[in-house]
């Protein structure tokens, strides 16, 4: 879509982009659960055991067809990540005043004073705007009995995201009282503080629900990350994937990129948290260039003029908050905030002009 709305660029940096963010993904979503393993399990079954396993997992979900493995454990997974969203928010609402979920308030309570734009914006990847979910969409429009299901399946998974985004945001504040408190215990892993929550507000059934949600469900993001880079590299390479050694040629160096990318998580101290702001940097990009796909597709194909609005300016406005985070950011180049802001502000009106342009300039009669 991206080749025949935007152009063959466009779609080569697309596919370049999308397998860069899926094998970021599948990696961090190999070392919180290893963490979290590691942490459970005896000594001798460290994380790098658990994330060996993890990636011997991944193999088999990444090779075999979608009905083997995962269609028959994803909706189990879906059922345990309400669950454990919906036990959650009751531990807190029935504590009887012990925990307290703040109001909300504009004020900027991050511990060090980093600024919210464009920072929050990024760090919400996953439960508000994701990029990584767009390269889901083909693989679950393949799972739907009809074109009419896609908005249950498509709008009811954003929602039910964001609303459990936002239990844990307010789930993390009110346990821990403070966002100092709670950055503090982000500096163990992410993992580390879903199990304290977890087991804190539910005693043994949360400890389990923890394993479930913290384990099982990262796993199952995993998977069709690293089966979704497959998929595309072989589109892009011709290599017709009912035969096994052509899936094996695939899927062998992707893990091994992800391997490597683990390795590193696990031996340096805050190897985890670079992997996640590269993840949620890219993941931000690509939801930008998958909207500026689709406006362009509502702008050609579209019944109404100013339809294509409705996904120009989130792509826009998606467009301000990538430029200005990679050019502020400690892990991209690190320039000075107002040069930042002004920078990302002018790349999303320029994109902005050109869409107004192309949208509602002059046409050529036929």
């Amino acid at each position: 879509m991206s080749g025949i709305y935007l152009g063959s660029a466009a779609k080569w940096v697309m596919r370049i982009f999308s397998v860069v963010l899926l094998v970021l993904c599948g990696t961090v979503f190999v070392t919180s659960p290893a963490a979290l393993l590691d942490k459970l399990t005896p000594e001798r079954l460290n994380g790098t055991f658990w994330a060996a396993v993890i990636l011997a997992y991944y193999l088999l979900a990444t090779l075999l067809p979608i009905d083997k493995l995962i269609g028959k454990l994803y909706p189990v997974f879906g059922v345990l990540l309400l669950v454990m969203a919906g036990a959650v928010m009751g531990g807190i609402l029935c504590s009887g005043g012990k925990y307290t979920i703040p109001e909300i308030s504009l004020e900027n309570l991050h511990p060090e004073g980093t600024p919210v734009w464009p920072y929050m914006f990024v760090t919400v990847a996953c439960g508000a705007v994701s990029g990584f979910h767009a390269t889901q969409s083909p693989m679950a429009a393949k799972c739907i009995k009809t074109e009419k299901d896609g908005r249950k399946v498509f709008y009811g998974a954003m929602i039910s995201e964001s609303v459990i985004a936002l239990v844990w945001a307010a789930a993390g504040v009110s346990f821990y009282g403070t966002t100092q408190l709670l950055n503090q215990a982000l500096e163990a892993g992410a993992s580390n503080v879903v199990y304290e929550i977890s087991t804190g507000l539910l005693g043994v059934f949360g400890g389990v629900l923890a394993v479930a949600g913290v384990i099982i469900c990262p796993i199952s993001s995993g998977d069709t990350a690293f089966r979704s880079a497959r998929l595309i590299l072989a589109e892009t390479f011709n290599l017709e994937q009912k035969k096994i050694k052509n899936r094996f040629r695939i899927t062998i160096p992707l893990l091994i990129a992800g391997g490597l990318l683990t390795w590193f998580a696990l031996a340096n101290g805050n190897g985890f948290q670079i992997i996640w702001r590269y993840f949620s940097w890219s993941n931000q990009t690509l939801a930008m260039i998958t909207l500026w796909v689709a406006t362009s597709y509502l702008v050609k194909e579209g019944k109404y003029r100013f339809g294509s609005l409705v996904t120009a300016i989130p792509a826009a406005f998606m467009s301000a908050v990538s430029f200005t985070y990679i050019l502020a950011a400690q892990e991209g180049f690190r320039l000075n905030q107002t040069v930042s802001y002004i920078a990302g502000a002018g790349a999303a009106a320029a994109l902005f002009v050109v869409y107004l342009i192309l949208a509602y300039g002059k046409r050529k009669k036929k």
